[in-house]
């Protein structure tokens, strides 16, 4: 277990890099508008779970190996920019039916299919994966022993701060989307506009080097 110096020292670490929106704020903020709060919020629970996927490769070696190689780091990486750019295609064809959706016309993705977005999102993030391997082996306590387990239990507080954080922002963008959703015209230039944000994002993410 890290001592509460270490645990206080990485969680204000971490709130910094957290509150800066990256690619998990902006692909929350481009659900909440394209499909909704509830969806929203289930997008970031799959995030934080592909976030912590990451935690547990640092803490077993294997994140420190994926950004020493330049091709596997370029893989992880595109292959999250080509699923965003496809999440905002999709989102783009389908503005004119969120009205639809909106008054019970057609349901809503599958619980189980929001969380694989969210969880894709997550594990393939590069800001996540350069932050998690310059900062985790920093402020564990090597002296203490249990360096791995110390890792997994600093990745929970990086995760408490995150979820908290991107459900705020996701609701927020939410009750934007609420204003919108009174008029179809406004839901499907909302709906257009948070899938250019994902293609948008996903773009920048693909011309984003290693100090991402």
């Amino acid at each position: 277990m890290p001592s509460m110096t270490h645990l206080l020292a990485f969680g204000l670490i971490s709130f910094l890099v957290i509150v800066i929106p990256g690619p998990s704020v902006l692909f929350t903020v481009g659900r909440a508008l394209t499909v909704g709060r509830r969806q929203a919020l289930l997008t970031v629970a799959g995030n934080a779970v592909g976030a912590y996927i990451q935690i547990l490769a640092v803490a077993l070696g294997a994140g420190a190996l994926i950004f020493a190689s330049a091709l596997a780091f370029s893989i992880i990486k595109m292959i999250g920019v080509a699923y965003l750019v496809y999440l905002g295609v999709q989102a783009i064809r389908h503005r004119h039916a969120l009205g639809e959706a909106l008054a019970g016309g057609s349901p809503a993705a599958r619980p189980s299919r929001v969380l694989a977005d969210g969880f894709i999102v997550g594990v393939t993030n590069p800001k996540t994966i350069v932050f998690f391997v310059a900062a985790l082996p920093q402020v564990v306590d090597t002296a203490a022993g249990h360096v791995w387990a110390q890792m997994l239990t600093l990745g929970v507080v990086f995760l408490l701060i995150a979820v908290i954080s991107d459900s705020v922002w996701a609701l927020t963008a939410s009750l934007a989307r609420d204003w919108f959703a009174q008029s179809p015209r406004r839901i499907a230039a909302i709906g257009g506009a948070g899938g250019v944000a994902m293609v948008g994002l996903g773009v920048s993410l693909a011309f984003t080097g290693r100090n991402d």
